[in-house]
């Protein structure tokens, strides 16, 4: 069922249209932006090989040849993948899926993987979510017979491209459907699919409906950090709305019924629990756990490999932190000795399964890009997940560095590479050069907020306002606040590094509002929270609330909880 909301400016929360008019949106902006309408998305079937792909497919599954889907070990991949595979399944076909390890095969299509599947007998393999600069294996696949497809969304980057049966790519060179490129890997897979469908049907086929499966289009769309155009607002909207109701047992698994039950999903849990979860084995060892429950039909199996997962995300999490700390202290010695423009950090051990969210944490604390290397396999070698910060391109900033790089890939926002380690200080020289010719407010993460507003305007009503704008994610940040005309009223430590605050209005010290700040101990730049309570005291000083809201539910208990990026005092 379609959904249609009104956008006249009347009818809007006053809050809501503050936001709109902050972000710069115009009228016509506006109701593009709030649109569920499905009709008006970009005709997916004008991207360029997506009919040429299908009517292969199509072939294929006439000839009862075997059909093989090979997907990136991240979520984007791995929900590719089980979209694919939950797709065939609908029109009664079995196809194998395959996912290299990261630690073995690594990112992409391999010569070994051809191999492997000409001896299990495929005839045609279709890639999601990686393939567009694996020529090589391209070129191989073709000399051994085994019929390729590539589905891929990251930027087209060899010279040539791959020599495959058909290339679907919004972001391969001669695209010239613009309102495509910000598709994920697994919504260009929903595109192959919608048409495979369509011949199927303008066949006389009976092909149930697709619409489910914008569930997978969801998770992957916001854990692979696509900008949420317009285009991607109206696939995750309508893929959180049937997560509600969902009938994959293992999408189930990652929302209790209470969850299901709400309003709405919030985009938050696909970024803060369920991608870290589908994520966490292909990051310590293989992905397959991930995938089987994206694809499991028992429930009770479901809730194995998904207490599976849940295992070993902990492990992750303690790897990662290790890593971490140990990247902080390189780059706090680095600053003993200069400013540096870039965090580009280095050891051998180095858990290469977590170095992309290292990266991350890293830009998130020292407002600049970063770029985290660990051993490779090979001798010698060595491999680094980098992260943009600000407005940077961290691709193409790289890019201008190949000549040092044994492999390279990415977009704009995030980036991998590997290259001989004795590369390692002119790289670091090649980038802190490069960055000194951009502006700096182009290459650092700057403090940001939406609007700032009272402690009375915090209500449910603006709670419920703000679910107008979900999904929140890439190009659609949730709105930050910041917050006047209150104090710190107490604080309480949790753990020892997290910080649950107790503010108050100025006006009305009965107005009280809870907040929480996780990690927040000990990190970088930030006062303490007894110091903001002693210096608050001050008629002189006042306090800075930097916050996004939500709910919070605690033993059938519902109340609104600031989270607190960072407190600061002036």
């Amino acid at each position: 069922m379609q959904h249609t909301q009104q956008t006249q400016e009347q009818s809007l929360p006053k809050i809501i249209i503050d936001l709109f008019k902050k972000r710069g949106l115009t009228e016509q902006q506006i109701e593009e932006f709030l649109s569920w309408d499905l009709h008006s998305l970009p005709d997916m079937s004008q991207m360029k090989d997506v009919k040429k792909a299908a009517e292969i497919i199509v072939e294929h599954l006439d000839g009862k040849k075997k059909i093989a889907i090979y997907g990136d070990y991240d979520v984007d991949g791995t929900t590719s993948c089980a979209l694919f595979y939950q797709f065939f399944k609908m029109i009664n076909v079995e196809v194998d899926l395959v996912q290299p390890s990261r630690f073995v095969e690594g990112y992409g299509l391999h010569l070994s993987s051809i191999d492997d599947a000409i001896d299990r007998g495929i005839d045609l393999m279709i890639t999601v979510d990686c393939g567009i600069t694996n020529n090589e294996a391209a070129t191989y696949a073709k000399e051994k017979g085994l019929g390729l497809i590539i589905t891929d969304h990251h930027k087209d980057a060899r010279d040539e491209m791959p020599d495959a049966l058909a290339i679907v790519n919004p972001n391969r060179r001669d695209e010239t459907h613009e309102e495509m490129r910000s598709l994920a890997g697994v919504g260009v897979a929903f595109a192959v699919c919608v048409e495979i469908r369509k011949i199927l049907m303008g066949r006389g086929e009976n092909v149930s409906s697709i619409y489910p499966l914008l569930e997978y289009v969801a998770i992957g769309t916001i854990c692979d950090l696509a900008k949420l155009t317009p285009m991607n607002l109206k696939l995750v909207r309508h893929g959180l709305k049937s997560i509600k109701s969902t009938k994959f047992e293992g999408i189930k698994t990652f929302f209790d019924p209470e969850e299901r039950s709400k309003d709405i999903i919030p985009s938050e849990k696909l970024s803060f629990n369920v991608g870290p979860l589908i994520n966490s084995k292909g990051r310590l060892d293989h992905p397959e756990i991930a995938l089987k429950l994206l694809i499991e039909t028992d429930n009770k199996k479901a809730r194995e490999l998904y207490h599976h997962l849940q295992n070993c995300n902990e492990e992750r999490k303690a790897i990662q932190k290790e890593v971490f700390d140990e990247a902080y202290t390189q780059v706090l010695d680095e600053m003993k000795v200069s400013e540096p423009n870039i965090a580009i950090v280095y050891a051998p051990h180095w858990h290469e399964g977590v170095i992309g969210i290292v990266a991350s944490k890293l830009v998130e604390t020292f407002k600049i890009p970063a770029v985290v290397f660990s051993d490779a396999e090979e001798e010698g070698v060595i491999k680094a997940s980098a992260r943009s910060a600000g407005d940077l391109n961290i691709f193409n900033l790289l890019n201008d560095n190949s000549d040092l790089f044994l492999k390279f890939g990415g977009h704009k926002a995030a980036a991998g590479l590997s290259m001989q380690k004795e590369n390692l200080e002119v790289f670091k020289n090649n980038m802190n050069q490069a960055l000194l010719e951009i502006p700096l407010i182009e290459r650092t993460v700057t403090d940001f907020y939406d609007l700032e507003i009272e402690p009375e305007e915090i209500t449910p009503t603006l709670l419920k306002s703000l679910d107008m704008l979900e999904p929140f994610g890439m190009g659609n940040a949730k709105p930050i606040f910041k917050l006047k005309n209150a104090k710190l009223k107490s604080f309480d430590l949790l753990k020892d590094v997290h910080v649950r605050w107790n503010f108050c209005s100025k006006k009305n010290e009965n107005l009280n509002l809870k907040g929480i700040s996780f990690n927040y101990i000990g990190k970088y730049g930030l006062p303490s929270p007894m110091e903001v309570f002693e210096r608050q005291k001050s008629d002189e000083v006042d306090l800075e609330v930097f916050f996004t809201l939500g709910f919070n539910y605690f033993r059938g208990n519902k109340y609104i909880q600031l989270m607190v990026n960072k407190v600061t005092i002036y």
